[in-house]
């Protein structure tokens, strides 16, 4: 089992869409990250994501291809700016959750997750890409297992 961290897609400039919706090149890259995960035989119980618009854009673009058998479903605390501690004590590998969200707060959640601190930055996420994350049965500490990033380098 894991938990899945995602940035949401590319989206559009706020002086072009003050929703920052995801733009062309960032709907092509998310469903190009979805297609290799489904390829790579990744599964999720569910899916879910902040309330702003981009995230559930991605959070639905993966879900057409994962296909979470518990759906997605918006969940407040995964904004940019949000708490990533209030988040974190909830989380367990049991749930083979994925979280769709912005950053600074999935670079923020990861190095909490596994340093038990928000700095400095443990992984650099990328737009659209996902970053896989899995917990020690015995000692409960986590780590990270594996990333899909839309670019290497």
């Amino acid at each position: 089992m894991a938990l899945y961290l995602v940035q949401h897609g590319k989206s559009l400039p706020k002086d072009q869409d003050p929703d920052q919706n995801l733009s062309e090149e960032g709907i092509s890259v998310v469903e190009a990250i979805a297609e290799r995960a489904a390829e790579w035989g990744i599964t999720v119980s569910s899916i879910r994501h902040s309330g702003k618009r981009r995230a559930r854009e991605t959070a639905e673009l993966i879900g057409l291809r994962l296909n979470p058998e518990n759906g997605l479903q918006e969940q407040a605390g995964l904004n940019p700016l949000d708490d990533v501690s209030a988040v974190a004590r909830d989380l367990t590998s049991d749930d083979n959750l994925m979280l769709v969200g912005h950053l600074p707060f999935m670079e923020k959640l990861t190095a909490y997750l596994i340093i038990g601190t928000t700095e400095p930055l443990v992984f650099k996420f990328q737009n659209g890409g996902i970053v896989c994350l899995d917990q020690d049965p015995e000692t409960k500490k986590w780590f990270i297992t594996g990333a899909l990033q839309p670019t290497v380098g």
